[in-house]
């Protein structure tokens, strides 16, 4: 199939197919003109690609998982390694983001919002308060 199918099939732009075979992700065969003919497993790849970047994975982290779902004998210890450090970052992420949003929470109630030009936000973004 050509990447326009390939597109509609996976759901990706055909751009990010492009990404992924010019980083080596996926390898479609070459027709006799050159063009691109992706099978139903590269169109598999694909999906499997956009549910994992969904997810948060990097692409090197796809790229791990990726070769993890190729190997018939690979150890499912290997895949959950690589999940628990993606989940232990996104719990870093959300303490982070909790903090920022108290921290704007507390300047945003701070602030009078009035007339007047003395401003507990502009103070903390220009000293640090």
């Amino acid at each position: 199939m050509n990447i326009g199918e390939a597109s509609e099939r996976s759901g990706l732009p055909s751009k990010t197919i492009r990404y992924y075979e010019d980083i080596g992700l996926i390898r479609p065969e070459r027709g006799g003109n050159g063009y691109r003919d992706y099978a139903a497993s590269d169109v598999h790849k694909l999906r499997f690609l956009q549910r994992s970047r969904g997810l948060g994975f990097s692409v090197e982290e796809c790229r791990q998982l990726l070769a993890l779902y190729e190997d018939k004998a690979r150890a499912s210890a290997d895949v959950k390694d690589i999940a628990e450090s993606k989940l232990g970052e996104i719990d870093r992420k959300i303490r982070e983001l909790t903090e920022l949003r108290r921290t704007l929470e507390h300047l945003v109630h701070a602030c009078h919002g009035n007339d007047r030009p003395d401003c507990p936000i502009l103070e903390e973004l220009s000293d640090g308060g």
